[in-house]
């Protein structure tokens, strides 16, 4: 299959920053074979996609989300994290494979259309006669198309033993490290162009033990995935890490040998300068969650200070239960205000923004050869945003019209060179069916609590 998209914009977000005002890009099979200005080169084409008015970037990536909570939107929407997590805990432990399956559907649609080939979803709920979670992710990935990191995570540590979750949902250690395993056996593809992988992410550190920790990083190690976790996210996580292990989430993690270039951390906000240059040294990624962030109020990342330090950074959308929104496009937006809001008009370049959601994702899932940029050889995974009509016109510069205006529709999505999204809805799957599913299955789990 040969397909050649030609007459947009295009922004490759490779090294060297190339963009071209009116191009092409040529698409054999699952890569990319051409880009470059003007028109395509001659030849025979199995379709040809007219980019007139739009603006073809690299899918963008999430590294960070939650997809089950897309079955519990709108709940405890005044509430401090800590507080959050305790209203919303014990509707997670109803939680079985149908609702997460119905959860993640609508999740990954929602990113989808909203620009997004690549997400890495961070499970760490797994109730009892909760049935197969990671099969119910696994299988929703397959009816929307993108690519899913399967963050396999993991609780131990209970309310009895000082943690937030409650009793009934938290794992022993040893069968949390089990289950992790026997994902990454069943699941993970280490191949470049794969479509599904899995990563071991203990939840954090008020709620998980020190063993399942260390534990978890040797068991990554051992198979060589990747890890994950929630870290310096709020005040109240570091003063309860002060308070017990006389240090911050930082310094514990590094403790722990959580600070290393196979690590990316959740959020990343409350960090002393020390720890930000510690992370650049290790290579250690940080997921940027500016809307959830805002709406838990837990604070403003550093985000200025982490690019300058080498730190790879992505962006995420988190949970649907802290960003009842969803999408991804937006997150560009908004991590753009909320850096100029801590750092000034010079806190964050359009540019940066949009290589965070890209290339810099990309880093942070150890998938920068393949993913990221628009570059020969690389993966076909690529947005086309449809940047005509009131919302854009007379914008000359298309990057900024994407990172500074409303999100725009997405004209096609490709992943791997096949159609996802065209004309802004899924090819394959009924949204209005998806949407159906999961009212169902969200009435359905407030209705057992």
């Amino acid at each position: 299959m040969k397909t050649v998209i030609e007459n947009a914009a295009i922004a490759t977000v490779d090294g060297a920053g190339t963009e071209h005002a009116s191009g092409h890009v040529v698409i054999e099979n699952d890569r990319i074979a051409a880009v470059g200005a003007g028109k395509a080169p001659d030849g025979e084409y199995d379709e040809r996609v007219d980019g007139s008015g739009c603006l073809v970037t690299p899918g963008l990536i999430n590294t960070h989300h939650h997809l089950y909570q897309w079955a519990t939107r709108g709940l405890a929407a005044d509430h401090t994290l800590f507080e959050w997590l305790v209203a919303l805990y014990p509707i997670w432990g109803r939680l079985d494979a149908e609702i997460t399956h119905a959860a993640a559907t609508a999740g990954l649609t929602r990113l989808a259309t909203t620009g997004c080939t690549t997400v890495a979803d961070h499970h760490y709920v797994f109730p009892r006669d909760g049935g197969d979670q990671v099969e119910a992710l696994a299988a929703a990935r397959i009816r929307v198309g993108v690519r899913l990191h399967v963050v396999r995570g993991s609780m131990d540590r209970g309310e009895s033993q000082g943690g937030l979750p409650p009793d009934n949902l938290v794992e022993e250690t040893e069968a949390a490290l089990l289950g992790t395993e026997a994902a990454i056996d069943r699941f993970h593809d280490d191949s470049a162009g794969a479509h599904l992988q899995i990563a071991a992410g203990p939840c954090s550190p008020f709620s998980v033990s020190e063993r399942l920790m260390t534990g978890a990083a040797d068991l990554a190690r051992r198979k060589g995935v990747r890890l994950h976790t929630h870290l310096a996210e709020t005040v109240d996580e570091e003063k309860q890490c002060l308070a017990e292990v006389g240090c911050t989430p930082a310094e514990y993690a590094d403790k722990l040998g959580w600070l290393a270039d196979d690590v990316w951390l959740a959020h990343s906000i409350h960090l002393a300068p020390e720890a930000i240059r510690r992370m650049g040294a290790t290579g250690t990624g940080a997921a940027h969650c500016p809307t959830s962030n805002g709406r838990i109020g837990a604070g403003i990342a550093p985000v200025r200070q982490l690019l300058d330090a080498g730190v790879p950074v992505g962006l995420g959308a988190d949970g649907a239960a802290s960003n009842e929104s969803g999408g991804l496009g937006e997150e560009l937006h908004q991590a753009l205000l909320q850096a100029r809001q801590r750092g000034g008009p010079r806190g964050l370049t359009t540019r940066e923004a949009l290589w965070m959601g890209t290339m810099g994702g990309a880093r942070c899932l150890g998938r920068q050869q393949d993913l990221g940029s628009i570059e020969v050889g690389k993966l076909a995974d690529l947005a086309v945003w449809n940047l005509n009509g009131l919302n854009y016109a007379g914008i000359t510069d298309p990057v900024a019209a994407l990172v500074l205006g409303t999100t725009p529709p997405v004209e096609r999505l490709f992943v791997g060179g096949a159609t996802v999204v065209d004309g802004g809805a899924l090819r394959e799957e009924s949204e209005d069916e998806i949407a159906r599913e999961l009212a169902v299955a969200s009435a359905r789990l407030r209705e057992t609590v």
